[in-house]
């Protein structure tokens, strides 16, 4: 590869939906401080907002403006996975049955991201999240946001909401373990 192909192929990997899910995780520890710093739950649901629809929007730019790439697929749910860890943590302080969701997540995405890297390995390609991992996302993103601009929500409430994203998570975590399995089982080994 001469230079000048290296220099547009390093170019490539700036595209706005990159660009975007880097935004996102500058945002991390803007919410944290409005949280934490200025215990203020309207600015911290308006930031974690904006991540959100930088979510969507990188994810429809990408798909429509034909700027899909293997970073993008890998960059996008990194900075997803850091901005609900971070304000799981946050809200842990005060809710402590967000404890659950948080260490769903932790498991979860250890043992996928693993199932994730034997599958590049075996396939050499990136998968983009499957529709029951945006599902949870949204369950997850629905009851963070609730949680941050209803500070007297009762306990019930609380409880329903947080239980239903503990569901999808497990039934995320089932499929993604069904799916893995077979995408490992289908592919061709490697020759050592």
């Amino acid at each position: 590869m001469n230079s000048t192909e290296h220099e547009g192929k390093r170019k490539s990997n700036w595209t706005i939906p990159n660009i975007l899910s880097v935004f996102r995780i500058c945002l991390i520890p803007v919410f944290i401080w409005l949280y934490l710093g200025r215990n203020d739950g309207l600015w911290t649901a308006i930031i974690l907002i904006v991540s959100a629809l930088t979510d969507i929007a990188d994810g429809y730019i990408a798909r429509h403006f034909n700027m899909v790439s293997d970073l993008g697929k890998a960059l996008d749910p990194i900075a997803d996975k850091l901005t609900q860890a971070a304000m799981l943590t946050c809200l842990v302080l005060r809710v402590p049955l967000m404890a659950i969701p948080l260490g769903l997540m932790v498991v979860k995405e250890i043992t996928l991201g693993i199932l994730s890297l034997e599958t590049i390995k075996r396939t050499g390609e990136v998968h983009s999240a499957r529709w029951y991992g945006k599902v949870t996302t949204v369950l997850l993103y629905a009851t963070m946001i609730l949680h941050l601009l209803w500070s007297g929500m009762p306990r019930t409430v609380s409880m329903i909401m947080i239980f239903a994203c503990v569901g999808m998570q497990l039934l995320s975590m089932a499929l993604y373990g069904i799916w893995f399995y077979r995408q490992l089982h289908c592919a061709p080994r490697e020759e050592a």
